[in-house]
């Protein structure tokens, strides 16, 4: 084990004890803290640097209104109570920035005129910042509830026509209660899912 490890504290913070919350109480959650959670999932490694992610924080009563038709009608009451909705998704264009992102080679090149690479690598990447977005956001204190169970043509309509952006799930966060919490399932042992070759 590293001498630089985290303490047992902090891990039961971000992946043992923390569970996706269904209830949640009245607390709002600042532009700091948003602005805190990005500044560390921006951090997380992806391929080239590329940074496809982009984070759509709705947290206005007339944000969440034009969420709400969009939304599964399990998931629309939990959302709506949530201090905050992240829609998580990915940007088609991702590689225009390379430029800035990956400076010592011309990584634009690699994807210029290769959709499939584009959609592939995009999609890759930005599902594992929106992981690490969720560790970020409970390592800061806040709880998640990442959801699917969305019209994803719609969100895309509604909140980021005219660009590349695509949805790709939802996080609300905040401060989560016991209401609706389902008891803790099941997960699998190394042996049943690892295998050292």
């Amino acid at each position: 084990m590293s001498d630089k490890m985290i303490n047992d504290e902090a891990l039961d913070l971000i992946f043992r004890e923390a569970r996706t919350r269904n209830g949640w109480e009245a607390r709002t959650v600042t532009k700091t803290l948003m602005q805190a959670v990005f500044d560390l999932t921006k951090w997380g490694p992806t391929s080239a640097n590329c940074s496809p992610a982009r984070f759509v924080f709705v947290a206005s009563d007339k944000g969440k209104e034009r969420l709400r038709p969009h939304l599964s009608e399990g998931n629309a009451k939990k959302t709506m109570a949530a201090p905050c909705c992240v829609i998580i998704g990915h940007d088609l264009a991702f590689h225009d920035h390379l430029p800035k992102l990956f400076p010592h080679d011309d990584a634009k090149s690699w994807f210029e005129g290769n959709d499939a690479l584009i959609e592939e690598t995009a999609i890759r990447n930005g599902t594992l910042q929106g992981a690490y977005f969720m560790i970020a956001a409970r390592a800061l204190g806040l709880d998640c509830g990442p959801m699917s169970g969305f019209d994803k043509v719609g969100v895309d309509k509604e909140f980021f026509a005219g660009t590349a952006v695509k949805s790709n799930y939802l996080c609300n966060i905040g401060y989560g209660t016991d209401e609706k919490l389902f008891p803790r399932s099941p997960r699998f042992d190394f042996d049943e899912v690892c295998e050292i070759v």
